[in-house]
């Protein structure tokens, strides 16, 4: 059972593009999550300990950290704007008692360090403690400087930027499991780097065509495999996934295996082909299956097994009776995410009028739950929702004609230890946790 623990965000106030959040992802220790949004900033929330006031509640995650990632620059080569938006942030495993995270709008990578400081020098011998230089001469003896408390302040500091490699937009960025790699990957390329080298990459998978004429499909999602650093996966718009090995050439425009369901060619329809659209792809933490996403299900492929999904679950099969509607409002083009749970036994998408699913894989289980300010009281718990898709409609189902598509949970996250999930719905962010009885 499901209960509300803590929303971040303007509830009541109008949505201004800038807020959207367009990226949500727990640290590997799931103390730190990060959010970044439509006006290029990164907002780090940190898990608060528990108060023994209220041992029934985990303790709340509250802002650690806010900087600006990215600024909107403009090529003037191809006079075009590039946006501010932070389309993927990913976290690097902890080293040292410093964080490092990747965050990538549409052109541009950047690596940050979030450190802590609580400590200042005092006592310099060329300065005044007001900064000011002293006079040479005035200087009778020799002061060695000592480190004094001063209250903690978090520094975001850019370490790394990675630029000018990709000619498209930016759709995922995945780090290796050698942890001194990693991979992007725009439309028609994926390229390769070394978190130490940011003057060149390897380009890996280039699919682009000839005669740009000829284009068929084009990448929409790629990740490294969570424990073999020469393995990688990426998806199509044409609903098939590739799994390539880097250890078979340096170019990996052949894969080593292909992923696809075959189409039942009595349900195909004008709308088949944008659908079948994979808009997300994720390896379990096992590494031995991985999910992917597109419009109307999710799917679970056994990565031993390449003619079929082994699973698939159905996210609202009742908007297939909308799409007409939907391609005319370009909702279809909506590109929903997916996430595991930490133990690889459930795992969780979003939906319209701010629901998200989540599925247990073990009982075959399904709920709806829905994020708003209803829920957000302290403690409340979640209320199963269901949609009616006709005839008699029960007291507490809603209706599929008056589902809001405008209020759409495209980015969620599961902490990868414990039951605590983060949804992103518009401008707030809410936390759910498994309720403690």
């Amino acid at each position: 059972m499901w209960c509300f623990s803590q929303v971040k965000g303007a509830i009541d106030e109008d949505v201004a593009e800038a807020d959207i959040i367009s990226t949500v992802e727990f640290n590997y220790s799931g103390e730190l999550l990060a959010t970044g949004d439509k006006g290029g900033r990164v907002v780090i929330f940190q898990h608060e300990q528990e108060s023994k006031n209220r041992p029934h509640l985990r303790g709340e995650y509250n802002v650690y950290s806010t900087f600006q990632s990215h600024e909107p620059e403009f090529d003037y080569l191809k006079s075009l704007e590039i946006e501010e938006k932070i389309n993927k942030i990913r976290w690097l495993p902890q080293q040292n008692a410093a964080h490092f995270l990747l965050s990538t709008n549409d052109k541009t990578i950047k690596l940050w360090k979030i450190s802590e400081r609580d400590k200042r020098a005092e006592g310099y011998n060329l300065k005044d403690e007001d900064g000011r230089v002293r006079d040479p001469f005035r200087i009778t003896s020799l002061r060695v400087p000592v480190l004094m408390p001063m209250d903690l302040m978090v520094e975001a500091s850019p370490r790394r930027i990675f630029a000018n490699a990709h000619t498209y937009h930016i759709n995922s960025i995945s780090v290796n499991s050698d942890h001194e790699t990693y991979l992007s990957a725009d439309d028609l390329r994926i390229n390769l780097w070394h978190l130490e080298i940011t003057d060149r990459s390897f380009n890996i998978v280039d699919i682009k065509p000839a005669n740009m004429e000829e284009l068929t499909e084009v990448i929409t999602a790629a990740e490294c495999h969570p424990h073999q650093c020469n393995v990688f996966v990426y998806s199509s718009s044409k609903g098939t996934i590739r799994l390539c090995d880097m250890r078979e050439a340096a170019l990996c425009d052949r894969h080593s295996k292909f992923f696809e369901e075959p189409e039942d060619p009595s349900s195909r329809s004008f709308f088949s082909e944008i659908i079948s659209s994979i808009s997300d792809v994720k390896f379990s933490h096992s590494g031995r299956y991985m999910m992917t996403r597109d419009y109307l299900s999710v799917k679970v492929w056994d990565l031993n097994m390449e003619n079929r999904p082994v699973e698939t679950y159905q996210v609202h099969e009742y908007l297939r009776s909308k799409l007409c509607s939907l391609y005319e409002n370009d909702c279809i083009f909506d590109k929903f995410e997916c996430c595991w749970n930490g133990s690889d036994s459930a795992i969780m998408t979003g939906s319209y009028n701010n629901f998200f699913r989540m599925f247990d894989r073990n009982t075959r289980r399904d709920i709806t739950l829905e994020a708003s300010r209803e829920s957000s009281k302290p403690r409340a718990t979640l209320k199963p929702r269901k949609v009616s898709t006709g005839g008699k409609r029960k007291k507490d189902e809603i209706s599929v004609d008056s589902l809001d598509f405008n209020k759409k949970i495209l980015h969620t996250a599961w902490h990868p230890k414990d039951n605590v999930i983060a949804v992103a719905a518009t401008n707030n962010l809410y936390i759910f946790q498994d309720k403690i009885n």
